[in-house]
């Protein structure tokens, strides 16, 4: 059985294990040389799927291809792929360079062969030097490179990655995400990568995919995730800090459509048909688009707590006359903001709308 020649492909794919429904029945192409995220909060299913496409769970429906080839009912070995996990999983009695090449090994190539890419490897990720030592030589970041050339010696169609960066310190990390993000570019390999860090998905991703609950909710680039968010759950999940959502009623006033809620009032730029009066919706605004008004603004912020972070401060609080929380990203460092009411603007085109009922994105 053929399917179309994108770098991966997932029909209907689902997991059960026994009563317990994990993976709901998905449908995703990855493009070839594409890197695409899943993302999602722990238990969302997303290390699952990782798992059902490097082999190392079984589908409970549905089926798998890589470049074409139906590799639903193959052993790992045989579907041209090649995982990072999160634990790096390295022999601690071999070195560095016979971990690297012990997949070749066992493949039956020859020692040419082998020592020839496991040096092209270690020169692109540029741990030449570390080839004679054991694992317990090594730093975090160090073995987790080593895990990587273990992959990029076997030539791979894909590269998977189930959240190789979660044992690291945040610097670390950081410089990680840059190394994987210049050797991705290098290589141009399909990749698919598991996280639930929001800053990984943002950086390295050509496309992400949004994982709740086994379902995906949103597949798009970072940018349409971000400003364009599909539904609640993928507005509340993306962003740091999160995004403000506040419940209100659409009323009509001179012709125009509102939304009111307690302590605002905002006008729409919504139609008819899209804003009947009464309809409940929830209104989205990121805390980066708050910004000082020059005169009433469109919110009054009583500020609870400021927190300085240097280029800016975020400031929480809740709206004039309710306990409606809010959170705003301004600039620099508000003075003594805390316990005062500020007056903010925001562009009505940064308002983010949202169906009540069903959570799905109202309007443009």
């Amino acid at each position: 059985m053929q399917s179309s020649a994108s770098g991966l492909e997932l029909k209907g794919v689902g997991k059960a294990f026994g009563a317990v429904r994990v993976v709901q029945e998905l449908d995703l192409a990855v493009q070839q040389g594409e890197f695409v995220v899943l993302l999602g909060a722990s238990g969302c299913g997303k290390s699952t799927v990782l798992r059902m496409i490097a082999g190392l769970d079984e589908v409970s429906e549905g089926r798998i291809f890589i470049h074409g080839r139906d590799v639903t009912d193959l052993a790992p070995m045989r579907r041209d792929i090649a995982m990072v996990f999160q634990a790096y999983a390295l022999y601690p009695h071999m070195d560095v360079a016979h971990n690297m090449g012990f997949a070749l090994e066992l493949a039956g190539a020859g020692r040419a062969e082998i020592e020839q890419r496991v040096r092209k490897a270690a020169e692109i990720l540029n741990i030449g030097h570390l080839l004679g030592r054991k694992p317990r030589e090594l730093s975090g970041g160090q073995r987790q490179r080593v895990a990587i050339g273990r992959c990029i010696v076997r030539e791979p169609s894909v590269f998977l990655f189930d959240e190789p960066l979660s044992n690291l310190d945040a610097k670390l990390r950081a410089h990680m995400r840059t190394e994987l993000a210049m050797l991705h570019a290098r290589l141009g390999k399909t990749t698919v990568y598991v996280t639930h860090d929001q800053v990984e998905a943002m950086t390295l991703a050509s496309r992400i995919v949004i994982l709740d609950k086994g379902s995906i909710q949103q597949v798009g680039t970072p940018h349409e995730v971000f400003n364009r968010p599909a539904n609640l759950f993928v507005a509340g999940f993306i962003g740091m800090p999160g995004m403000n959502l506040l419940e209100g009623r659409v009323a009509w006033r001179d012709g125009a459509p509102l939304l009111a809620g307690p302590g605002f009032a905002w006008p729409l730029r919504l139609d008819a048909a899209a804003a009947p009066e009464g309809r409940e919706l929830v209104a989205g605004l990121r805390p980066q688009a708050l910004r000082p008004a020059a005169g009433a603004g469109l919110l009054q912020l009583q500020v609870d707590v400021v927190e300085y972070l240097g280029v800016e401060s975020l400031l929480v609080g809740h709206l004039a006359g309710s306990s409606e929380r809010v959170t705003a990203v301004l600039p620099g460092q508000p003075g003594d903001a805390a316990r005062r009411t500020l007056a903010l603007d925001f562009d009505p085109a940064e308002l983010h709308l949202f169906d009540k009922g069903t959570g799905r994105r109202v309007g443009a």
